[in-house]
């Protein structure tokens, strides 16, 4: 995904007016959304990379910039020295397994009125071999996502379905013929269709989209 700055773009624009100035951003990976976030006006940035393959590369790519902290960790609120006025989780939530237990953290790891925000795979039935190999756990329902969010003391401010038009490749692609994503495909669809997507659903908010996105506020 380092190949679509499109549609990352388009994800920080829905975001941006919740960031506040102390970010937490979970599962950063390769630090392209990191990039994205430090673009903005804000103060300081703690990104969150588990996995020591992926944590070099999130290192280099924040290492310049004195406001960003990579840490090559799980995200424990616990063990953090402040709270967040945001925490992000761009294509994460559905890689862990105990998604209720990792909401309770990141509500533990929030000042009082700071957000959540949450980028997901949408739909179960588009659930693919490819879903499974880079380690999905799952894909949401709009309902079950504010339930499950709402269950962890949040209050959801925002979710919609999001990139209509990414529904039927990926069925084709992965659920149906269960091939595997590649760079040129991704940077195709986010140089011709990203943009087009983005200025239509800014003006309606289609009933159905491949992911989810969502903005929900520590009450």
């Amino acid at each position: 995904m380092s190949f679509a700055q499109n549609y990352h773009k388009w994800i920080l624009s829905e975001f941006s007016p919740f960031l506040g100035s102390s970010i937490a951003e979970i599962g950063a990976g390769a630090g392209n959304f990191s990039r994205l976030l430090l673009d903005m006006e804000i103060q300081s940035l703690a990104a969150f990379e588990p996995s020591h393959n992926m944590f070099p590369l999130l290192h280099d790519a924040v290492k310049q910039d004195s406001r960003a902290t990579a840490i090559n960790s799980y995200f424990e609120a616990e063990a953090c020295p402040t709270l967040f006025d945001s925490i992000l989780y761009v294509n994460v939530l559905e890689h862990i397994e105990s998604e209720s237990r990792e909401l309770a953290n990141a509500y533990a790891g929030l000042q009082p009125g700071g957000y959540l925000l949450l980028f997901v795979p949408a739909l179960p039935w588009l659930f693919s071999e490819f879903d499974r190999n880079v380690g999905h756990h799952r894909r949401y329902n709009k309902k079950p996502l504010i339930h499950l969010v709402s269950s962890a003391g949040f209050m959801p401010i925002k979710t919609i379905y999001f990139d209509i038009a990414g529904i039927l490749p990926w069925y084709v692609n992965f659920t149906l013929m269960k091939n595997s994503m590649s760079a040129s495909s991704v940077s195709v669809y986010d140089r011709l269709v990203v943009p087009i997507m983005k200025s239509l659903e800014s003006f309606y908010s289609p009933p159905i989209g491949k992911n989810l996105l969502m903005i929900a506020q520590k009450s």
